[in-house]
């Protein structure tokens, strides 16, 4: 079992430039197990790039990246993923004309899971009703637990998820945001997600960070985040008022 005084993933003084542009200033970030960390900020300020950096997907200017210790900064993303960072990107990744059973199958033979697990998989997500159904005829929240199922068959120790609530109705979105509590708590998985739904986000966030352009500007506990200035003045904004205190679900 990991040590929950030390971090699974970790980014120090990470830098992006593109174009000559700096997208991220030092970034310094880590996921621990068992908790999610909520990564909140407006658009453009620099998440979806951090991602990227955390996966595999960009190399840094500068800084580095760490799983369980080990310097991993110029691995790749399939060899990350190997060790056991998972990801759960913002765009639709199902294959469309593929079924459920089958999307899941694809995957599994592709890590090397059992057949078994399939099953296995589309039960815990809620989709054992949509096992003979085409992933393009699912709709957003259903599809959204297949990505999650799916990713979840290479045994990920950490998954980072860009915008998992993102076109999901309302009601999905919660349901969704309890199965990643689960995994969390029940898995000891260390979760990192982005999103624009904020009640989501913070009602099972552990911590947040506050990152405004290329910068972290501020991290700690939900309610911590919703006191903070910064948040208050640049992020929140109408939903201010409205953000409820946070409970755990």
């Amino acid at each position: 079992m990991a040590d929950p005084a030390q971090p699974l993933l970790r980014a120090e003084g990470v830098e992006v430039r593109r174009h000559g542009h700096a997208i991220l200033r030092g970034v310094s970030l880590d996921a621990r197990a068992g908790r999610v960390l909520a990564l909140l900020g407006p658009s453009g300020a620099g998440k979806t790039s951090l991602f990227r950096v955390l996966v595999g997907e960009e190399r840094p200017a500068r800084g580095r990246v760490f799983f369980e210790q080990r310097d991993v900064t110029r691995e790749p993303l399939w060899r990350r993923a190997r060790l056991g960072v998972g990801y759960l990107p913002q765009g639709p990744s199902v294959l469309f004309d593929l079924t459920v059973e089958e999307n899941l199958a694809t995957y599994a033979a592709i890590v090397g899971r059992p057949r078994r697990e399939v099953a296995e998989l589309a039960a815990r997500f809620e989709l054992g009703a949509h096992y003979d159904k085409r992933a393009g005829d699912l709709s957003g929240g259903e599809r959204r637990r297949l990505e999650l199922a799916r990713a979840l068959s290479a045994r990920p120790r950490v998954l980072v998820c860009d915008e998992p609530f993102s076109g999901v109705d309302p009601a999905g979105a919660q349901r969704l945001a309890l199965l990643l509590r689960a995994l969390a708590t029940d898995d000891g998985v260390a979760i990192v997600l982005a999103d624009h739904h904020v009640v989501e986000s913070l009602a099972i966030a552990d911590e947040v960070a506050l990152m405004l352009d290329g910068v972290i500007e501020m991290r700690g506990t939900p309610e911590d985040f919703q006191r903070h200035p910064a948040a208050q003045g640049r992020y929140l904004g109408h939903w201010r008022e409205s953000v409820p205190t946070p409970s755990r679900p």
